[in-house]
């Protein structure tokens, strides 16, 4: 089973990246599953929210929250604590929306790639730098399940950002 951990701030959008990889994987497949669903505490913009995506080739049960994540996507860098080290699986990787570099994480500049397309959150952003770092789901994947979970007037500037960054990993 992959289990990726997101990790953002209320109206982020760290839930709606976790459902999108969780119907990317199987948009194309009806012998994979996914999960998605969100863990946070007070309802409110800025509260910090973890999100979580397990993805299986068999029917995903398990409701219980990720204890060791073969990756963590942080939407916000205040959100990142040496501590996450320890909520990762031996090879699992750390992806950070960050200016500033974090030695144990790759880091990259999200929110100017979300400001280029005029989005108001890199949620699309980290989703589409997950595709390009992990290859869980193809960038097509990942695109269908934008055209088929977004409104069709944010579609293309997310597909867009979410290319872009895709792009950004494979150079």
């Amino acid at each position: 089973m992959t289990e990726v951990l997101w990790l953002g701030r209320g109206g982020q959008g760290a839930f709606t990246a976790a459902k999108l990889l969780g119907a990317a994987y199987t948009i194309d497949d009806d012998n994979k599953y996914a999960l998605a669903f969100p863990s946070f505490g007070p309802e409110r913009r800025g509260a910090p929210v973890r999100a979580f995506t397990k993805l299986d080739t068999k029917p995903v049960v398990d409701r219980s929250q990720t204890e060791k994540a073969d990756y963590i996507v942080i939407i916000d860098d205040t959100l990142y604590s040496p501590q996450l080290q320890g909520l990762l699986k031996p090879t699992g990787k750390i992806i950070v929306n960050s200016k500033n570099t974090i030695d144990v994480a790759l880091t990259f500049d999200a929110d100017s790639i979300a400001a280029e397309f005029r989005l108001p959150t890199a949620n699309t952003v980290m989703f589409g730098l997950l595709v390009g770092l992990s290859g869980v789901v193809t960038s097509d994947e990942a695109v269908k399940a934008i055209k088929g979970y977004m409104p069709a007037k944010i579609q293309e500037r997310n597909i867009s950002a979410l290319l872009k960054a895709v792009q950004e990993v494979a150079e």
